[in-house]
Order: C-alpha cells, then sequence, then structure tokens
C-alpha cells in the first residue's frame, strides 16, 4: 500500500539526529495520494506521490 504505483517511491529510513548528534532511528515516507487517473480511456483508481501527480497533470 505505501508505495507509490508510478515511480515505486516508498517509506525510507534515517536517524533523527539530536543536539548531541546521538541517532536515534525514525521514517522518511512519501506524500502518497489516492487519485484517479485516465488511463487508455478507462477511470483507474491509483495511489500515487505528489511528485507524480504533479508530472501526470503537465504532460496531460
Amino acid at each position: 500500500m505505501a508505495k507509490c504505483a508510478h515511480c515505486g517511491k516508498k517509506t525510507t529510513f534515517g536517524h533523527n539526529r539530536s543536539f548531541s548528534m546521538r541517532a536515534t532511528n525514525r521514517t522518511f515516507k512519501p506524500n502518497l495520494q489516492k487519485v484517479t487517473v485516465y488511463e487508455s480511456g478507462r477511470k483507474v483508481k491509483k495511489v500515487l506521490c505528489a511528485k507524480c501527480i504533479r508530472t501526470l497533470t503537465k504532460t496531460a
């Protein structure tokens, strides 16, 4: 579910860094949204990241 249907962007992991530079785990989640897209004349519901939604509207 937490994956862009167009580019495959998904949750990545990294570290929170405190003032003392102690590293604790954290997640970077993509901005995923459910969107209705036209594919070959049909309405299809997809989960896309915000960047892919922008590029699809620019090309269409």
